[in-house]
């Protein structure tokens, strides 16, 4: 169906749906590379070994991945990567998200092979693609706090997903190699681009990202 060469990486902690995806990829393409990874952490680890990767079918439940916070690192520390997420889930709330986070595109597993690869085909080209039916022109109360956070650096994002588990600056300074000034100064910028007053209203901006639920959170204007 193609004859262009391409790498892909597919990230899904089910070993029968990756094996499912990987024989479906294959029948579309020809020449490509899939590389199989079951973490974010081994999605990680697959990029800075492989600088060629196309494209990346990201599961969002997979270990590592905390609901929104992995989709939001790897698309600030691999920005030249396009994401695709394929999910169980059809809920428009989550699409949504997904596409403000700055996935390329959203595929439901329930999809037919032909759609697949129809989407795809359609992110390769630089698209977004999402389901037909969807609607993303509706604007909700979290997409002002969910570009604020998309706009954070990959090292933000760690310090935040560290801060939402109640890592002290010291613990953090740590865990990255750092200084504690230089935790001081990210935990300073975070607020500056969320918009918020304290580490516990970014805390809870972290919990919204990784849920992908908004309903009771304040959008400061």
């Amino acid at each position: 169906m193609q004859s262009a060469a391409h790498r892909f990486i597919i990230a899904d902690d089910h070993p029968l749906f990756r094996g499912a995806m990987r024989q479906a990829i294959e029948k579309m393409f020809d020449n490509v590379s899939i590389i199989e990874t079951a973490s974010l952490e081994d999605v990680t680890q697959a990029l800075d070994k492989n600088d060629d990767v196309d494209l990346i079918l990201l599961d969002l439940s997979m270990p590592g991945m905390r609901g929104f916070s992995g989709l939001m690192y790897l698309r600030a520390q691999y920005i030249g990567v396009p994401v695709v997420v394929v999910s169980g889930t059809e809920d428009t709330t989550t699409i949504r998200s997904a596409i403000e986070f700055g996935a390329s595109g959203f595929i439901p597993k329930s999809l037919g092979v032909d759609v697949i690869f129809d989407a795809i085909t359609h992110v390769l080209s630089g698209d977004v693609w999402t389901p037909p039916d969807i609607d993303l022109s509706i604007e909700d109360e979290g997409t002002k706090m969910a570009q604020r956070l998309a706009s954070l650096t990959p090292q933000q994002v760690r310090v935040l997903m560290m801060l939402s588990q109640g890592l002290l600056n010291k613990q953090i300074a740590y865990e990255l190699s750092v200084s504690e000034a230089t935790v001081k100064a990210h935990v300073s910028a975070i607020l500056q681009k969320l918009g918020v007053e304290s580490r516990t209203q970014a805390v809870i901006a972290a919990a919204k990202m990784e849920t992908g639920n908004w309903s009771s959170l304040a959008v400061p204007a």
